[in-house]
């Protein structure tokens, strides 16, 4: 076993080994995820670390004061609020991590030092891997309510995709950085699917959305454009891919978020897809979205 986080691919690595981060990306990330979960919720210590190939837990990112207990700590499945977390790949939370009967209780000692109460902790998974665990944590009793659990769940679900993202762009062979013209041919992509939705005349409407669909081909010209999705969920998804959650994309669609977690549900389940970022990188293969 080694000390190594799953790290991007090199010659003779599987499939899945290849869609992992770096350690070096996951770490820049988890870094500024951290600092905007403890702005936007107001935990006292927002902190995390990344998966070993042992399957432990490293913590090693912190933003707020700490006593310094926590950091360098190895956590292994299964034990404490991470660990429990990790092994059942979903967010945890205790509201007193000492009475939790949910958990087991092997780092209370170092829970204890820092002064930590209320915790949840959340999984990244890439690939249908865990790699990291984040925490938000507060020293006293405190409810972690929707509006703290939703920021942390939001965080966590934009620093998967932004990983995802990036490693996909790294692993191919050397390109010149396209990054800037890709976003622009995005954003002019989700901007066309909403004008074709304003537009009354049938044959102008269709000629918006041949436009739309040549966009999102643009990186796969080759690629086999025939899908099960309707317009609808492709719009959803198009959405999604640059980052609006789900409340955002009702706003922007004139939706119920009911309504936009069920379309997303259907496109999860059309593109094989068990979250909606994987959903979000089937469909960019498939040439539905660029």
């Amino acid at each position: 076993m080694t000390d190594s986080a799953p790290s991007s691919a090199h010659p003779g690595t599987s499939p899945d080994a290849r869609r992992l981060p770096t350690v070096e990306d996951l770490d820049a990330g988890m870094a500024r995820a951290l600092h905007r979960i403890r702005v936007a919720t107001g935990v006292s210590l927002a902190f995390g670390g990344r998966v070993l190939d042992s399957g432990q837990i490293r913590l090693q990112h912190f933003a707020g004061p700490t006593a310094g207990a926590l950091n360098g700590l190895t956590l292994t499945a299964n034990e404490g609020l991470g660990g429990r977390s990790l092994a059942l790949m979903r967010s945890l939370a205790v509201s007193d991590y000492f009475e939790s009967d949910r958990i087991t209780h092997r780092y209370d000692p170092v829970i204890r030092v820092e002064g930590l109460k209320s915790v949840v902790a959340m999984p990244l998974i890439i690939a249908r891997r865990p790699v990291a665990i984040i925490y938000g944590a507060f020293r006293g009793t405190q409810v972690i309510g929707d509006r703290i659990h939703d920021a942390i769940t939001q965080e966590a679900r934009a620093l998967e995709h932004e990983l995802v993202v990036r490693t996909a762009i790294t692993s191919r062979e050397p390109q010149p950085d396209h990054s800037r013209l890709r976003e622009q041919v995005r954003i002019a992509h989700n901007q066309l699917r909403l004008l074709s939705h304003t537009v009354a005349e049938p044959e102008l409407r269709q000629a918006i959305e041949q436009i739309s669909r040549q966009l999102a081909r643009a990186d796969n010209p080759s690629t086999d454009t025939h899908s099960t999705l309707t317009s609808r969920e492709i719009d959803i998804v198009s959405l999604a891919a640059v980052g609006l959650p789900n409340r955002q994309i009702a706003v922007t669609l004139g939706l119920s978020v009911h309504t936009v977690k069920s379309y997303m549900k259907t496109v999860m389940s059309k593109m094989h897809a068990t979250t909606r970022l994987e959903a979000v990188v089937n469909a960019r293969r498939a040439g539905l979205i660029p």
